[in-house]
């Protein structure tokens, strides 16, 4: 097949890339930036430009002669970004995405989504029918594109919407980053007891999702939460991510609400500044948040098997690190 990945040499996108290249499948990237993957991506064999999806004439020389877009490319938590930029990206850039796809016969669409639309789930572990309560604006902003596809589900166009969890694995330059460099200090500090659940998604467990949103026709019109076969505390999760690494780790617990009014006021200090602040309440509500969730839909109606679980996921990601110098 012939395939555009947008958001295709980020953390998620280049992973999808590299697994379309490998099914042999003809693989157009769009991104906004070039990305430390970028000319690996290309001696693979993906054909990549650069730009942005808000760009409508761009989206129109791209789209028509593809058979399946993985929409992946959003404006992504960045504390102090203009909620107009998420907005532009995440909702009106999606609407000239679908239409331009629409007229041009595209057959199927895969959005990536975020489980952060369900935001913090009283009840663990959540489903797809959890209540929709976004706690920031890019969730919010995520959700509406989610709207957004299904108005085009309701003319018959094929959308199959997904909800990952965390998303970890072999070049995440996110949390889990931060969270192997903390254990590696030999101790961890947690704010409250370290019990909120916190629901992981290995990265190649994902590209199979992807894989089987866009090839099962029982897809079409659906949406499905991602995830690994089982949550975990958080406190759990870095205990194992000691044992990974061999470290002896000593676990320390503060109260939480210094933490949080402290990453409000850092927050505010930063507001006029153009960089984000170190420290936020969204990061600083890791502590806290649960996020859990059932997969049943997926495996009933896809066939989805997340294969690789957590110690195994954890083990390759550190031996990742170390080789490329993060760690």
């Amino acid at each position: 097949m012939r395939v555009l990945v947008t958001g295709g040499t980020g953390f998620t996108g280049s992973h999808l890339t590299r697994r379309l290249l490998s099914r042999g499948h003809e693989v157009d990237v769009l991104d906004n930036a070039r990305g430390i993957i970028y000319d690996a991506l290309e001696a693979e064999g993906a054909k990549i430009t650069v730009g942005t999806v808000q760009d409508d004439a761009l989206l129109e020389q791209m789209i028509p002669g593809h058979d399946v877009v993985y929409h992946l490319a959003a404006a992504f938590r960045r504390v102090n970004l203009p909620k107009r930029v998420y907005w532009d990206t995440n909702v009106t850039a999606m609407r000239r995405l679908l239409e331009i796809a629409q007229a041009a016969g595209v057959r199927k669409i895969v959005y990536c989504s975020t489980q952060g639309v369900h935001g913090n789930v009283d009840n663990p572990p959540g489903d797809e029918d959890t209540p929709i309560e976004p706690e920031d604006y890019y969730q919010y902003t995520k959700y509406q594109g989610e709207k957004v596809a299904q108005e085009f589900m309701a003319q018959g166009m094929d959308i199959t919407i997904l909800r990952p969890t965390a998303i970890y694995g072999p070049g995440d330059p996110g949390r889990f980053l931060m969270l192997f460099r903390q254990v590696r200090k030999g101790m961890f500090p947690f704010f409250g007891p370290g019990t909120a659940w916190y629901h992981p998604l290995y990265i190649d467990n994902f590209m199979d999702a992807f894989e089987l949103a866009a090839e099962k026709p029982e897809g079409k019109g659906r949406t499905y939460l991602i995830a690994d076969d089982q949550y975990y505390t958080i406190k759990e999760i870095v205990q194992k991510i000691a044992a990974v690494m061999h470290v002896d780790l000593k676990i320390r617990h503060f109260p939480f609400a210094p933490l949080y009014w402290g990453s409000a006021l850092v927050e505010l200090l930063y507001k006029p500044l153009p960089m984000d602040p170190p420290l936020f309440r969204r990061r600083a509500d890791w502590f806290r948040q649960n996020r859990a969730f059932k997969i049943d839909r997926a495996r009933r109606e896809l066939g989805y098997e997340p294969a690789v679980g957590l110690d195994e996921g954890l083990r390759r990601t550190y031996e990742w690190y170390r080789e490329n110098g993060y760690l």
